[in-house]
């Protein structure tokens, strides 16, 4: 045992806390350092090149034996996904019809979330054991890593973003590019494409950090900033310790990891099933409804003791929570021009992983302090912010053009 479940202080680098935040530390590290080299090198390459890091990264953690060691790695594979996450958002984005861009972040996040009930199948079948005299956690950190090359090669066949290659003024491969989709969509569908719009030019301006914060952008970067600092805790404070919040009602360890196992399978449930409404409900009401639902469900969570509404409540909550990130996903992506997408959504995604340094050991405090009920009540608050964050300030987005949203 590496890990104990809660600190001994505030900050201390022993508890499960410290685990979560090294993760999301590096992440942070990744976003805010190094998510411009996808605005200067390409989405698809700097994507291929982040899950290898991770891949690497986490296979050496697995080997890892001390709290520090396990820390560390997990810090340096946070750097890989921080940057992974950013370059997806920009690529999909940039990728797909305005039509129908909330269908595709609900559907990239519904194939993605198949791994949250794989990954608690693992741990629930493997973590109490140690198959071939190897801990089970190892066996769930190196299948997870092992599976994430299958994917780095799946991805060798995409393309390279049409809009980026645009902006850096290589027309020729963009047009390219673009004939190879619509050639694709009539030989799949059998039918002429639309008439195409009037194309809204790309600047080639070069982009940079300073105009993240210029006149037309900063109301957006505040919105987006303040928003990252508290939705994480609603969405984070859940996911990641919904196996020590079920330990602290006093269910034993392999019956907390069973639970977590049943609600997870919600988690790629409802990304799939509200596709119909991904690009029907305006993008930033998606948010404030789903906010609002982990802040309401969350509380009626924590007064649970019964197995069967602990269960629905999770799975309620999972699909929450699932909502809010593949609509923000979405929305985050949208707001800013080509040239500094990956930055902007990366410098402002960065202060979610700075939240979630410092909120793994809030919950971690808040638990040991005032029970499970407790850490509800400290979600719904941050749940609240990010309710009139968007509610309020947030620009519209849906069917709309990313040229004339970043506008």
């Amino acid at each position: 045992k590496i890990f104990t479940p809660t600190t001994v202080s505030f900050f201390g680098m022993t508890g499960l806390a410290s685990f979560i935040a090294a993760f999301f530390a590096g992440m942070f590290l990744g976003t805010v350092g190094f998510s411009y080299v996808a605005d200067k090198y390409g989405r698809r390459t700097i994507f291929t090149f982040a899950l290898l890091w991770y891949c690497v990264a986490a296979l050496i953690m697995a080997c890892q034996s001390s709290a520090s060691g396990l820390n560390f790695w997990r810090f340096i594979s946070g750097i890989g996904v921080g940057v992974e996450l950013v370059t997806i958002d920009t690529y999909l984005a940039e990728l797909v019809p305005k039509s129908m861009r909330g269908k595709a972040f609900g559907f990239q996040q519904g194939i993605g979330a198949l791994t949250t009930p794989l990954v608690a199948l693992l741990g629930w079948q493997l973590v109490p054991i140690a198959p071939l005299g190897i801990d089970g956690w190892r066996w769930v950190v190196a299948i997870g890593s092992l599976g994430a090359v299958a994917v780095w090669w799946i991805r060798l066949a995409l393309p390279e973003s049409p809009r980026w290659l645009a902006q850096q003024g290589r027309l020729e491969e963009a047009e390219q590019v673009m004939g190879a989709i619509e050639a694709r969509v009539r030989a799949r569908t059998g039918r002429d494409l639309p008439p195409i719009e009037e194309p809204e030019a790309e600047d080639p301006r070069p982009g940079s950090y300073a105009e993240v914060f210029s006149p037309a952008y900063r109301s957006r970067t505040i919105m987006l900033m303040v928003f990252q600092l508290f939705q994480t805790i609603g969405y984070y404070g859940f996911t990641a310790w919904v196996p020590t919040l079920l330990l602290a009602k006093g269910i034993h360890v392999n019956q907390s990891l069973q639970y977590t196992f049943v609600m997870a399978l919600a988690d790629p449930s409802w990304p799939i099933v509200s596709m119909v409404l991904a690009d029907r409900i305006e993008r930033k009401w998606q948010i404030v409804i789903s906010a609002t639902g982990i802040a309401v469900v969350g509380i009626i969570f924590s007064l649970q003791d019964a197995a069967i509404a602990l269960i629905i409540l999770g799975a309620i909550q999972t699909m929450c929570n699932r909502w809010l990130s593949y609509s923000f996903h979405a929305y985050q992506s949208e707001l800013y021009p080509t040239r500094i997408r990956a930055r902007a959504v990366g410098f402002t995604y960065s202060f979610s992983r700075l939240s979630v340094v410092f909120t793994g050991f809030m919950i971690a405090w808040t638990l040991q302090h005032f029970g499970v009920t407790g850490v509800f009540i400290f979600i719904a608050g941050a749940m609240g912010v990010v309710v009139v964050a968007i509610g309020c300030f947030g620009p519209r987005t849906n069917l709309l053009a990313l040229e004339k949203i970043s506008r």
